[in-house]
């Protein structure tokens, strides 16, 4: 059975119809459900939570004189002659004739006899399809409808448009969704889970009558994003996300945590070690950190940085804290990689405060992770840093109070909620160095508190960004070997692993291989199709100097940190979003010295992308980067499809209903912290909401609350 058919817990029976197979509907069969599975879903819930993707308008009426080339019409005519065929190749052809003139109906592979019987000569008809004008003369080839006006009312007016998929037409998905629809209208009523005054300000319609609208518009603007019933449904599945990430929260602070009390010597003495110090942003997080570990509910905190704004030592002091308060922490990261620089990068912080701090990974094996697992079971271990290994059912902690997740964005809230069940009453705070527009963080992260790092530590120097088309290549190379010279070193990256014949693009193989022949073996190569352990080779050996140049794909986004390195060159940037371009960039510029980023992109660029790289050349602030980004790209190639963090909608569309969210957010957290056991009349209403938008870890929360 797969996940989608399994009930989650125990779904109120007001739901079951919703929660029926598109196979129970008339006339849908077994090859028939799995194209519509294909298309939509495989339940009546989907079908119905599925808008519109577009609609024929077939109102227009025109005489046959008045009518255009290539709109869609309907007409009532009188028939005329018939003209079969004169061959096989050759189309059956109605003529047929109004007041005003005369057109002919197409046919290809149509029996003569069906076509008398369906177009009597001398006969009323209302066709309706798309017009063409062929030879100067209007024609239309496969009338979409052809009915007597004696059954006028079979033709609809309006007629909505689905995703389709191999095995579904039009007519068999409209067939399904109308069907769906009658079913489930003929069930319960659902309740209002809206507030009613905000429902009233809206002028928005019943649930009920918005489905019913959505599926079967009066008007063509009914299916249109910003549409009163598209609003209101938009509205219906953000309040769902936002509701289960309320109750998510709520739970989290009401279980109650570890008041986490310590004087502070261990943060002073790091403090006195750091090469720098705090920069205001810095400070202020520390202190909202700090202020949640000592209270006595749980901390359920996002570090919000930008390139280079210093989350890490922020996070070292978190540690510090922790650790004098008496429990341990476990730090999350996505790669391998990540995981033993911060292993490396939080040793240099917190030994100065004889603080322990040892990386657990998948690699490691026999005696060195028994000796692991005992240093973390017994206390001896203070910070454990690791991969998804800490996740384990057999790792356990002796007193873990404090969990940290690094680069939050690759992982889901459960996830998260996982790792905190190693410990009691676990603190927990999530990091991410990609900054991210606020109607974003509000559907990822929605059920935590945010602080941001929007300073850079002092001595950092601005990173210059130049853009040059891809024809100017020759000098590029010439200044990468100039600056090679200098005692520098270079990223070089590039947006394939290997040569492709269809697509036009630099490859990372190709590039080094012609870097290699001019700069012999000081040319380094990394790509995501190394296994992990030469990925961590590769890095270490470039960060310890053995190459002057890294040719690399995007797997250097996270985790090479290499502060010798001031140039780093991307190819065809234009390929690349904002965010990624902005984080790429954030591998240089790590140290005091003089840094530069080169685009390089193929001529000719289009008006957005050159806006796009225009925006990278004229600005450093990632979050202000993140927001040109949103504006110019859209939500859904923000981060990327892949990204398991970010929510995917089928009703909403952020970039359209931003406005809708924030109040969502706010509606959502009032309900639950006024009826935290949704068990008001609206309460109830809200379960059924949450079952329908399948939000499982919202109704977990609220059932084990």
């Amino acid at each position: 059975m797969s996940r989608h058919n399994k009930p989650i817990m125990a779904r109120p029976a007001d739901l079951n119809i919703y929660f029926s197979d598109v196979t129970t509907l008339k006339g849908v069969g077994e090859k028939v459900g799995e194209a519509l599975t294909r298309a939509m879903g495989p339940r009546l819930r989907d079908l119905v939570l599925t808008p519109p993707s577009n609609l024929i308008d077939r109102t227009h009426r025109p005489t046959i004189a008045g009518a255009r080339d290539g709109e869609i019409a309907t007409f009532e005519v009188t028939v005329g002659s018939h003209i079969a065929p004169t061959s096989k190749n050759r189309p059956y052809r109605v003529r047929v004739y109004d007041d005003t003139g005369d057109m002919t109906l197409t046919w290809f592979k149509a029996y003569p006899k069906t076509m008398q019987k369906m177009m009597p000569e001398g006969s009323r008809r209302i066709f309706s399809g798309k017009c063409e004008v062929f030879n100067a003369e209007l024609q239309m080839t496969h009338p979409d409808y052809v009915i007597d006006p004696q059954k006028a009312d079979e033709l609809p007016e309006l007629e909505t448009l689905y995703p389709l998929t191999a095995g579904l037409g039009q007519k068999m998905a409209r067939k399904a969704v109308a069907g769906a629809l009658t079913k489930v209208l003929e069930g319960p009523d659902l309740g209002n889970w809206l507030d009613p005054t905000f429902q009233k300000q809206q002028d928005w319609p019943k649930y009920r009558d918005a489905l019913t609208l959505l599926h079967h518009p009066e008007h063509p603007v009914d299916i249109k994003e910003d549409s009163p019933i598209r609003r209101r449904l938009a509205y219906d599945e953000l309040f769902a996300k936002q509701l289960a990430m309320a109750l998510v929260r709520e739970r989290n602070k009401g279980q109650g945590g570890r008041a986490l009390s310590a004087k502070g010597d261990y943060v002073e003495d790091v403090l006195k070690a750091a090469p720098f110090p705090p920069t205001g942003a810095q400070a202020r997080s520390f202190a909202e950190i700090k202020a949640d570990m000592a209270s006595p509910d749980r901390m359920s905190r996002l570090l919000q940085g930008d390139v280079g704004a210093g989350k890490t030592f922020v996070a070292a002091l978190a540690c510090a804290y922790a650790a004098e308060a008496g429990v341990q922490v476990a730090l999350m990261a996505p790669t391998e990689i990540l995981a033993r620089q911060h292993v490396e990068t939080l040793r240099t912080f917190l030994e100065p405060a004889g603080l322990t701090v040892e990386g657990v990974t998948g690699r490691d094996k026999g005696k060195p992770r028994a000796a692991l697992a005992t240093g973390m079971a017994e206390g001896y271990i203070d910070v454990i840093v690791g991969t998804h290994a800490l996740f384990q059912d057999k790792t356990a902690f002796k007193n873990l109070g404090l969990v940290i997740i690094d680069e939050q964005h690759r992982f889901g809230v459960r996830d998260r909620l996982r790792l905190t069940e190693k410990g009691a009453a676990t603190d927990l705070l999530v990091m991410t160095a990609t900054p991210i527009p606020r109607t974003l963080a509000l559907t990822s992260y929605g059920d935590l508190d945010v602080s941001i790092l929007d300073e850079k530590p002092a001595g950092r120097v601005p990173i210059e960004t130049a853009i040059l088309p891809l024809a100017r290549l020759d000098n590029v190379i010439d200044a990468v070997g100039r600056s090679v010279k200098q005692g520098n070193q270079v990223y070089w990256v590039c947006p394939l692993v290997e040569d492709s014949e269809l697509i036009n693009l630099s490859s990372v193989e190709d590039r080094h291989r012609q870097l290699t022949a001019m700069f012999g073996d000081r040319v380094g190569l990394l790509h995501g199709r190394l296994s992990a352990a030469e990925k961590e080779n590769i890095s270490l050996r470039f960060k310890a100097g053995d190459f002057d140049i890294l040719v690399a794909t995007t797997v250097i986004e996270v985790g090479v940190d290499a502060p010798n390195a001031t140039i780093i060159v991307i190819e065809h940037a234009e390929r690349f979003g904002l965010a990624q371009l902005h984080q790429l960039r954030g591998r240089v510029g790590r140290s005091d010295k003089k840094s530069s980023c080169l685009l390089l992109y193929q001529a000719p660029l289009s008006v957005n992308g050159k806006a796009r790289l225009e925006i990278m050349r004229q600005s450093e602030d990632g979050f202000l980067i993140a927001e040109k980004d949103w504006e110019l790209r859209g939500s859904g190639d923000l981060l990327g499809a892949a990204q398991s963090g970010v929510p995917r909608f089928t009703l909403a569309n952020l970039d359209k209903h931003k406005d809708l969210l924030e109040t969502a957010t706010q509606d959502a957290r009032h309900l639950v912290q006024m009826d935290p056991g949704l068990t008001t009349p609206r309460g109830l209403a809200a379960r059924n909401l949450l079952y329908l938008f399948e939000q499982d870890y919202g109704i977990a929360m609220m059932r084990a609350g």
